[in-house]
């Protein structure tokens, strides 16, 4: 597995998004999948039978928790710090022959490119995306934010977020914001803040979305300026927010 260096490259995104996938391979390949916001009602048909269908299933502790009922495979979980050896572990399975599948929340062409760079970086077999429903799709569905109208964009990654944060001030008030926030570093408040040092309307309406899907969803509903009130927090104490949380920026409808 390649060593990483996220501030100064290569980001493995950039390894899974190199080139796109291609059909035909004889090799088995290996799954990424993305298991929805959590409830297990939106994990689609074809992400189940991939994880059902696995020998080994490896992914963040949280993540693999949510779908280990589903599943005979043997389970590999990780944090950030021993992701390396779980993946490690992982490619050896795969190597000698085992069926693998890699879950992820939500799907992998929203926040997950990462992980499924990591995942291709070791395995030696192809790596396919089983898409899944992102909380993006539930929030756009709850804030009434259709996707054709709305800039999307990700904080929640590893390295450089620059240029990410320039897309949001660029559209904010001319096109509906989704953002996923980052903890604990760019959590809503801080993005509000920093919209409205950009030249943003105050006004607009802002939705904090909560643990979609979960039986504890929240959605709070107030304006950029207030929202702004919950800058500068820098661990889950210091802000009100979950770390699983949307931001939708409504622009004003006319």
């Amino acid at each position: 597995m390649s060593e990483y260096d996220l501030d100064s490259g290569p980001d493995p995104a950039t390894v899974a998004a190199a080139a796109p996938e291609t059909l035909g391979d004889d090799a088995a390949p290996v799954h990424t999948v993305g298991i929805g916001p959590g409830d297990l009602d939106y994990l689609t048909p074809r992400g189940r039978q991939a994880i059902e269908d696995a020998d080994v299933v490896v992914g963040f502790e949280t993540v693999v928790d949510f779908i280990a009922d589903e599943t005979d495979a043997d389970l590999l979980t990780c944090g950030y710090k021993d992701e390396r050896e779980a993946l490690t572990t992982f490619a050896d399975r795969v190597a000698s022959g085992e069926r693998g599948t890699a879950v992820l929340m939500g799907d992998p062409n929203h926040s997950g490119y990462q992980f499924v760079g990591k995942v291709q970086d070791v395995v030696d077999r192809p790596v396919r995306v089983i898409p899944g429903i992102s909380s993006l799709q539930i929030a756009a569905s709850r804030a009434r934010t259709p996707m054709e109208d709305t800039e999307f964009v990700t904080l929640h990654k590893s390295g450089y977020i620059s240029a990410d944060v320039a897309r949001l001030t660029k559209a904010v008030g001319d096109r509906h914001l989704l953002v996923l926030p980052r903890p604990f570093d760019w959590m809503p408040g801080d993005i509000a803040a920093h919209l409205l040092e950009a030249g943003a309307d105050p006004a607009l309406d802002a939705l904090v979305l909560e643990k979609l899907t979960h039986d504890d969803e929240s959605i709070s509903r107030v304006s950029l300026g207030d929202l702004a009130d919950h800058a500068g927090g820098s661990d889950a104490d210091s802000t009100p927010f979950s770390d699983l949380s949307v931001l939708a920026v409504r622009r004003e409808i006319e």
